[in-house]
């Protein structure tokens, strides 16, 4: 079964299972924490990442206003809630593998965390190893949290970011991993799986957990963001390796570009096996991406300055021009700021419904 992009209330980008009925083109409309901070007045500090009782009460209000702002939209909503709500996606925003290897951090009121600018040096990285999640203390406070949400709500539904091989490497080695590539492979291969074990084992621990809650997570996600600051052939000799391994272990794999041009590596995407979900920014070569992967659900990155400076003309031969080409998918409108009219927001469901309607 294909992916679909998911944007839970105020966390980063995730995905969930399809169910088969999806529009032709559907859209995916999440808004940042600064959205949130200034319609309700959520602190998404750190008690809002290591407190679930508290990241509860947050995500009822957070639901309550995009209803009220949004009637009858699926905005925010997890097809898998029924009796049980998400309290797992969006805790600690993108920073889990780096938590988890020690990194700080850092947490504001009105956006996502993000991880200390403490690399590892040369001699700290030679001697790295997975670390032994058993007794690691942070991720014992993630699996503490989990706990909580079953005895509360009886699932732990949600997901969290895993992110990929290179944006974690990135936030353990900062750009020295670029000259690693360069000059030093074995060393930039000796981070690249550290870090691609503990993704595996770490989500292998939550999924079990999950599972044992009658919540089932049977793919992995992966978030490419970093790809393009590396040429395809850097991407198939140092990272494909790893998002293969992840593609293999868990049978099924969603992969993330943010909204950059995905082509110089649609190639060595499509010979990753089970890839259910991929998306790209609209630049891309939509037909091609249809082509490679006609069993994934593809996805197109549409940018909040295009939402919001185009005029409603513009966007809709924007859409169609993406549901031709590469339809069915999703469009992902992510990261809406403060001040992006809810009119807008409103208008740009009904072009896609219309869209669907002329070409289901």
């Amino acid at each position: 079964m294909p992916l679909l992009s998911y944007l839970a209330p105020s966390a980063p980008a995730t995905r969930q299972l399809a169910t088969g009925d999806e529009p032709f083109l559907r859209p995916e409309i999440g808004f940042t924490p600064k959205w949130y901070y200034q319609a309700l007045g959520i602190n998404f500090g750190e008690q809002w990442h290591t407190d679930p009782s508290f990241r509860r009460e947050a995500a009822l209000a957070m639901r309550l206003e995009l209803k009220r702002k949004f009637p009858d939209t699926a905005i925010g909503q997890l097809r898998a809630e029924k009796e049980s709500i998400d309290l797992l996606t969006g805790t600690f925003g993108a920073c889990t593998i780096a938590g988890i290897y020690g990194i700080p951090i850092i947490y504001f009121n009105d956006k996502w965390p993000v991880c200390a600018h403490q690399y590892l040096s040369d001699e700290a990285l030679d001697l790295l190893r997975p670390p032994d999640l058993d007794n690691n203390e942070f991720f014992k406070t993630l699996l503490n949290q989990v706990q909580w949400i079953i005895e509360q709500e009886g699932k732990a539904i949600g997901y969290i970011n895993w992110q990929g091989v290179l944006n974690n490497a990135f936030r353990l080695r900062g750009e020295n991993i670029f000259l690693d590539m360069a000059t030093n492979p074995n060393r930039a291969h000796h981070l690249f799986e550290c870090v691609a074990t503990t993704m595996i084992d770490a989500a292998q621990r939550l999924y079990r957990i999950q599972r044992h809650s009658g919540f089932v997570v049977n793919f992995f996600t992966v978030s490419n963001c970093l790809v393009n600051t590396v040429s395809a052939e850097y991407y198939m000799n140092y990272l494909l390796p790893y998002d293969k391994q992840i593609a293999e272990t868990f049978g099924c794999i969603g992969i993330h570009n943010c909204s950059w041009n995905a082509d110089p590596y649609l190639d060595a995407y499509s010979s990753i096996p089970n890839v259910a979900y991929i998306d790209m920014g609209m630049r891309s070569n939509l037909a091609l991406a249809r082509k490679l992967f006609p069993e994934a659900r593809r996805a197109i990155m549409y940018t909040p300055m295009d939402l919001a400076n185009k005029s409603l003309e513009a966007i809709k031969q924007d859409f169609t021009k993406i549901a031709e080409d590469c339809g069915p998918c999703d469009i992902v409108l992510a990261d809406m700021e403060a001040g992006t009219p809810d009119e807008r927001i409103l208008q740009v469901t009904k072009i896609c419904e219309k869209i669907s309607d002329n070409l289901k």
